[in-house]
């Protein structure tokens, strides 16, 4: 009897996990697969560590003028999950705005937040006096997804507006065949561009978008400090080659764009940027071809 309820006890046991025995392991492989996956910085909930709470909107846009948008040409590089493309596009009124990203899966995420925008939208035009909550305890969400889904001309406003596609400006993307933007915006890229490619990535970099641009078109850049690159060069072996041998830092950026690239004129417009949360004060740099 004592030797049975002794090998019950030991059943029950050696099914748990031991302590201090595999956790550090796994902890350990969880940081170094987060690492690998923001390699270039793509990671899913940027915006939501990016953004203070209680906050409205990007408090980057605060600072950008309508007339730089409205009715115009845009590219974003680097737009993650579109939320700052898509909100642009919106408040700006622009006639279009194309965001690009290395990560094929977050031009997939930011597909989806734009059909949630439009569907949202149409949603409430559909039934003014009633809130998806209301709509959803009167059982009616399918029918009026259904409706949506049955008129797409409900939907083709910012779907023609706003586009999203796979593609690294650094290394061969290209935009249809004689497209030139009256607005190109790269915030929160550079670093990432430096880290995998080098001085030379970031030339380049610079170089394609006066390419890219109209005469007297915008180019909205917001470098990351040289500060931040330490803490992000183990993401990769190219990273941390790479951070060896820079010479360009992100404050001579704006004396290269100028002198070596071409563009006429700067305004730091950051300083009137409130909102952003702890670690995200940066310059931005608005240059004009």
């Amino acid at each position: 009897m004592g030797s049975n309820k002794s090998e019950k006890i030991d059943e029950g046991n050696k099914h748990k996990p031991k302590q201090n025995q595999t956790q550090p392991q796994n902890s350990d492989a969880k940081k170094r697969k987060r690492k690998e996956f923001a390699v270039f910085g793509n990671y899913r909930n940027y915006y939501g560590y990016r953004i203070g709470k209680n906050i409205d909107e990007d408090p980057r846009l605060k600072v950008m003028k309508k007339e730089w948008f409205e009715g115009k040409d845009c590219l974003d590089i680097g737009c993650n999950t579109g939320v700052v493309t898509t909100d642009i596009a919106i408040k700006f009124s622009c006639r279009s705005i194309l965001g690009i990203d290395i990560d094929g899966d977050r031009i997939k995420d930011a597909h989806w937040h734009l059909r949630n925008i439009m569907n949202k939208k149409n949603r409430s035009k559909a039934t003014p006096k009633q809130t998806p909550i209301d709509l959803e305890k009167d059982g009616k969400v399918d029918e009026i997804e259904g409706e949506l889904n049955e008129n797409p001309e409900e939907l083709k406003d910012l779907f023609n507006v706003v586009s999203f596609e796979k593609g690294n400006i650094a290394q061969g993307w290209r935009p249809p065949a004689n497209t030139k933007y009256h607005v190109i915006l790269c915030l929160s890229v550079t670093k990432w561009v430096h880290l995998n490619w080098g001085d030379d990535g970031i030339i380049t970099l610079f170089s394609k978008v006066w390419s890219h641009l109209h005469p007297g078109g915008v180019f909205i850049v917001e470098p990351q400090p040289w500060i931040s690159y330490s803490k992000n060069r183990v993401v990769s072996e190219t990273a941390t080659v790479n951070y060896q041998k820079i010479k360009i830092r992100p404050e001579d950026f704006q004396d290269i764009l100028l002198d070596k690239i071409g563009f006429r004129t700067v305004e730091n417009i950051a300083s009137r940027v409130s909102g952003s949360t702890a670690g995200f004060e940066r310059p931005i740099l608005a240059l004009w071809k």
